[in-house]
Formats: structure tokens, sequence, C-alpha cells
């Protein structure tokens, strides 16, 4: 299936994987993860403001409910190419994305990747 905005539910749906889900509400709270990431990238754009593991908890239950590799085609569509610099220090932080090969031409927002090293 291609993902589009248009397909973008069913293809969440489809790729879902959460056993304790018991209802589509929880459903859609976890799709609305995907905005939450969204407004915290752009607070950092604009603020310089950044809560690292805010978005890094929101990213481990992306990942677990669908995966690494679902998942991050979503986050593809869902965020703004100017905040991928913003997001792929966070990605190869929890093993998503290989440095050396996935997203190259991206660069890595250094003060992001310092946070991280704290952690």
């Amino acid at each position: 299936m291609i993902l589009t905005h248009k397909t973008f539910t069913i293809y969440a749906a489809k790729n879902y994987y959460n056993p304790t889900c018991i209802d589509s509400e929880e459903f859609f709270n976890d799709i609305k993860r995907f905005k939450y990431i969204k407004r915290l990238l752009n607070k950092y754009t604009l603020s310089g403001e950044l809560s690292e593991r805010l978005v890094l908890n929101h990213l481990i239950v992306i990942f677990n409910c669908w995966g690494f590799e679902s998942g991050i085609e979503m986050l593809a569509l869902k965020i703004d190419p100017p905040h991928w610099n913003a997001l792929k220090p966070f990605l190869i932080f929890l093993k998503a994305i290989d440095i050396n090969q996935d997203l190259t031409g991206i660069s890595l927002d250094p003060v992001i990747v310092e946070k991280l090293r704290m952690i």
C-alpha cells in the first residue's frame, strides 16, 4: 500500500500492533503522537526550547506500536522536511536508523545531539 495523506489511517491500522489495545480510541490516541512530535519540533524550531524526553517517549510508543519501518514511513509523511535535522538524532539514538546509511543528506542538529549524549 502506498502511504499518502488519504491512506494514512488505513496504513496505520494495517500496520498497528498493540496487544493491549481495547478500542479504537486508544488507536487514535496513538496516532495523535505524530502530531505531538510535530508540535514539539515546531516549538524547538521557533523558540529553541526542546523537551527531548517527551519526544523520545512519543517515538518509543510509535515504534512499539508500528515498528521501525512503518513508523519511519509514517513520520516521513507527517513531519515536514525542515524538521528532519532535529528528528534524525532521535532516530539514531533509538537505533531506528543507521547513521551511515539511512537518511543521508540530512544533517544532525548539534544541540539535540549534545542533549541526547547527556541522557
